[in-house]
């Protein structure tokens, strides 16, 4: 099950006209890309949670087909969570072991070995993990020989490699479950499925385990994250740090470097656009210099209402403009 339900609230206005797994990453919708993971281990049948722009993730993943899985959808009328999107769904998953996956994540962490680990260590759940070694904001996972213990505040020292102590760890998003886990979820209501699922069920004598894993992990929650992100890619698969989406195109004469391209946008000689992502349909005009910003068009704001925790931008002629720092 890839987790696809959310709004996507600090990506705005990347997220204004399509939710945060349908935004493109790399030529494909990033959900797109969690579905190709799963299909590069083996697992081919994967139903997606819709809530917010449910159309927007059906036009990018269709039948699933073209990224190697058969997909389903199961719509959430109110948003639900982690553990409650799995409660709704969970007449999908009475027949062994199931993964599910946060739909904003890019990852090459070896999938079929946190499975085969599951399946050894007789919990009804295990958690992928890996090192947080430069201390990022992410929620600590406490662990004991091998199995989860509990969670704690993001660690001291954001983005400061660590200097002799122990490396924290971090969730990955990712999960493998049996179906008797679903006694732990609470039905018929929002739930979080760490803290009001994972720990209940070790309380009552139940082990969830972990698997530490190595290789490169991504998420996409903010803006310059998913710029970030998709210059990285580019760069580990030796491209030039341009993406571009159908129908965007760059004039011969324009200076573009670090720069993600959606469908139709538009970029005429004489422009400057370094570390940016242009959003769709957008024109950027020869005497524009645009450098660590998103742009969107400015129709797109039309009687929006920006959500508490977006970025602060501003209208320039046609677009609107978002400094990332």
């Amino acid at each position: 099950m890839i987790l696809a339900a959310g709004f996507g609230t600090r990506l705005w206005p990347l997220t204004i006209d399509r939710t945060k797994p349908a935004i493109p990453v790399l030529g494909r919708p990033l959900v797109g890309y969690v579905a190709e993971y799963l299909a590069s281990h083996g697992i081919n049948e994967v139903l997606v949670n819709l809530h917010h722009q449910p159309d927007s993730v059906r036009k990018a993943l269709g039948d699933g087909s073209r990224f190697g899985v058969k997909l389903s959808y199961i719509e959430e009328p109110v948003i639900l969570g982690t553990g409650g999107a799995l409660d709704n769904a969970k007449s999908w998953f009475d027949n062994g072991a199931f993964v599910v996956i946060n739909g904003k994540i890019v990852t090459d962490i070896d999938l079929s070995v946190a499975i085969e680990a599951h399946r050894s260590n007789g919990c009804i759940a295990t958690l992928v993990l890996r090192p947080n070694a430069y201390r990022e904001k992410f929620s600590q996972v406490f662990v004991e020989k091998g199995l989860l213990q509990g969670f704690g505040s993001p660690p001291a020292s954001d983005n400061a490699r660590y200097n002799g102590d122990a490396i924290p760890l971090m969730f990955t998003g990712i999960h493998i479950l049996e179906p008797e886990i679903f006694r732990f979820i609470p039905q018929d209501c929002f739930s979080h499925i760490t803290t009001d699922v994972y720990l209940p069920a070790i309380a009552a004598g139940e082990k969830i385990g972990v698997h530490i894993a190595e290789g490169n992990w991504d998420e996409l929650s903010t803006i310059k994250r998913y710029l970030d992100t998709s210059i990285g890619l580019l760069k580990r698969q030796g491209q030039s740090c341009l993406a571009l989406s159908d129908g965007a195109f760059i004039e011969d004469g324009a200076e573009v470097s670090d720069v993600i391209l959606w469908e139709n946008a538009y970029v005429e000689s004489g422009a400057v656009v370094i570390e940016a992502i242009i959003g769709a349909g957008v024109r950027v005009l020869s005497q524009d210099k645009l450098i660590n910003v998103a742009v969107v068009r400015k129709d797109l704001l039309d009687g929006q209402v920006p959500p508490e925790k977006a970025l602060c931008g501003y209208f320039e002629r046609e677009n609107f403009v978002v400094p990332l720092g």
